[in-house]
């Protein structure tokens, strides 16, 4: 199959050429749109997706409250990593925040493709790990920062993954990602754009000022930033 190489998917392109044609040629390119559910908890994976200029919400529940995000997915990363453990079962729910492309490959060709690309296990297994850490510097996060610094690091963070300035985004959806009141939302993003850091109109977010928004933001962003760059440096670069 072919796809648009740009954005690549970053663990993808980390792969050795003989491996990457080997695992695309099992893929097949889809749009995803906002709002699609791609798997739920516990419930088999049918496929697994490799964002390219989409971004993918993974997100966990309890009873009696509102859904809470753990961790999202662009093309730095995949969502079904944990195929890699032996476990094809969906660990949380998972739903499109920002449409666009995607490459998809089913758990069968996946499992497939993981007995037979050394280098995809090693990086999926690399991949885990960083979410792992991710997982717990965002439970730090959310306990110990301020909503207004939370606010920009998740804007940043979907920013990076948009590859685009404007992106789609309610006040009540981001209540939900970071666990807080519709309220406090609504006044984290007009101090943000007080500020001309962004312009939010009717659930459309503009970024700015990223400079500003990257100086407002956690100690989180950097961090989670610096986990993913050693990841890549730790992988096998693609040759050709």
């Amino acid at each position: 199959m072919s796809a648009d190489p740009s954005p690549p998917n970053l663990l993808l392109n980390h792969l050795p050429s003989k491996e990457l044609k080997r695992v695309l040629m099992h893929c097949e390119s889809v749009k995803l749109e906002f709002g699609n559910i791609l798997c739920e908890t516990t419930q088999p994976f049918c496929h697994l997706y490799f964002p390219l200029n989409s971004f993918i919400s993974v997100v966990t529940t309890l009873r009696q409250h509102r859904p809470l995000e753990l961790s999202l997915i662009g093309n730095e990363g995949m969502l079904g990593a944990t195929l890699a453990l032996g476990i094809d079962s969906a660990p949380n729910h998972a739903v499109v925040q920002g449409s666009g492309s995607a490459l998809r490959i089913s758990a069968m060709q996946l499992n497939r493709a993981l007995c037979e690309c050394p280098t995809l296990r090693r990086t999926l297994n690399r991949y885990l790990y960083v979410m792992l850490t991710q997982l717990s510097q965002n439970a730090a996060c959310g306990h110990f920062h301020e909503l207004e610094p939370r606010l920009a690091k998740w804007l940043l963070m979907a920013h990076d993954r948009a590859h685009s300035d404007r992106f789609y985004l309610t006040h009540e959806y981001l209540a939900d990602m970071l666990g807080v009141r519709r309220s406090g939302v609504t006044i984290a993003a007009g101090a943000l754009q007080l500020r001309q850091l962004i312009r939010y109109r009717r659930g459309q977010i503009t970024i700015l000022d990223r400079p500003g928004l990257e100086a407002t933001a956690c100690e989180c962003y950097a961090a989670l930033c610096e986990g993913y760059t050693r990841l890549l440096a730790a992988s096998p670069a693609a040759t050709t």
